[in-house]
């Protein structure tokens, strides 16, 4: 007589745990925010926090105490942030604000994205442009060259070094006047018989960061040598290299203990005469203006080279890029190595889980 009752006493919990359920799936929902269009459009907004500074993102979520979102600088990563950070009121004005109308349904168009969002996501980027598939050049060095290890690209910071500066891997500036009737005679000389710096391939090419003021300043003081000997100091010299200067890659005359750089004929180059131990390069202003790619106009024998930096038509820089060539070295320490995007999978959570 009393299996009835049971079952009846189940029915009862049963009906009560349907009529809950969508009041309790509601208030979790209530803790869920999303910006992606329900269309798939590309969509950018800003998550803005309480100091001023914002993310541009694709969409959002707040799950308890913390904001999960999709970065639109950073090729769809999912990243988080305490919620406590987060100016959510100015996020959903700012969002209203630049909102797009909804498309016609009769004439669809996918909604334009903010101008000024593209601007600023193309200036970011600029800043750290991708040379190789999944290999993008980093913000905190100054000078690097695409090395190729085993059949895998490798970014590798080049340190700039000469006999009176320590070596640096941001840019400073060390003027020498070269006669250009002079015969060859030494103007650098380097400590040691080769480079820490071994690269695997013939056709590195060579990325030079050119100054200003998006990027901090990384170099001391300059020093400029003028042309009765006299060292006086100058005005900051720029974070990067400057667009305007020539670049040459040198090869090092090694000797017991040191490697020597020698003078060239400033005045040939570009002509049909090529110089000993002298490589002309091409150079090319990446998008952005933040970046020079500088490659040799000839393969590098083995050996040891510098990148030198031809500042005039009677001036280089004496602080120099030291290289070498030697495709069974060792792979250089404290290499960049591509990193592929991982897809953004976001996990679903149940009624269950907080």
């Amino acid at each position: 007589m009393e299996h009835p009752r049971r079952s009846a006493k189940l029915a009862a919990v049963l009906l009560a745990a349907t009529i809950s359920a969508p009041q309790y799936v509601h208030a979790v929902l209530q803790h869920t925010t999303a910006l992606q269009p329900d269309d798939g459009a590309p969509h950018r907004t800003r998550l803005i926090l309480k100091d001023g500074s914002y993310q541009v993102i694709m969409s959002y979520r707040i799950a308890g105490n913390v904001v999960h979102y999709i970065s639109a600088e950073r090729g769809g990563a999912e990243e988080e942030i305490p919620l406590s950070l987060v100016d959510l009121d100015a996020t959903k004005r700012w969002d209203r604000q630049h909102s797009q109308p909804v498309a016609n349904p009769d004439n669809p168009q996918p909604p334009a994205i903010d101008p000024e969002l593209l601007k600023e996501e193309a200036d970011r980027a600029a800043l750290t442009p991708e040379v190789a598939k999944d290999l993008r050049l980093p913000e905190q060095d100054s000078t690097l060259a695409l090395d190729t290890y085993h059949g895998t690209p490798e970014l590798v910071p080049l340190a700039q070094t000469d006999s009176d500066l320590n070596r640096n891997t941001g840019h400073n500036l060390l003027k020498a006047a070269v006669n250009p009737l002079s015969a060859s005679h030494q103007i650098v000389e380097i400590k040691g018989e080769s480079s820490p710096i071994q690269l695997h391939v013939k056709d590195p090419v060579l990325y030079l960061r050119i100054g200003d003021e998006s990027v901090g300043a990384t170099a001391g003081t300059p020093l400029t040598v003028d042309t009765h000997g006299a060292t006086t100091r100058a005005g900051n010299d720029p974070t990067g290299g400057s667009a305007t200067s020539r670049y040459v890659i040198v090869r090092a005359d090694v000797r017991r203990g040191a490697r020597v750089i020698a003078s060239f004929r400033i005045g040939l180059l570009g002509g049909v005469q090529r110089q000993e131990d002298v490589v002309e390069t091409t150079t090319e202003l990446l998008p952005g203006g933040h970046w020079l790619k500088i490659s040799p106009k000839e393969p590098l024998d083995f050996g040891e080279f510098a990148l030198m930096e031809v500042l005039s038509d009677k001036a280089v820089n004496l602080g120099v890029w030291d290289f070498g060539v030697h495709p069974v070295s060792p792979e250089n320490r404290d290499v960049q190595k591509p990193e592929p995007r991982r897809g953004v999978t976001l996990e679903h959570r149940g009624p269950s889980q907080n």
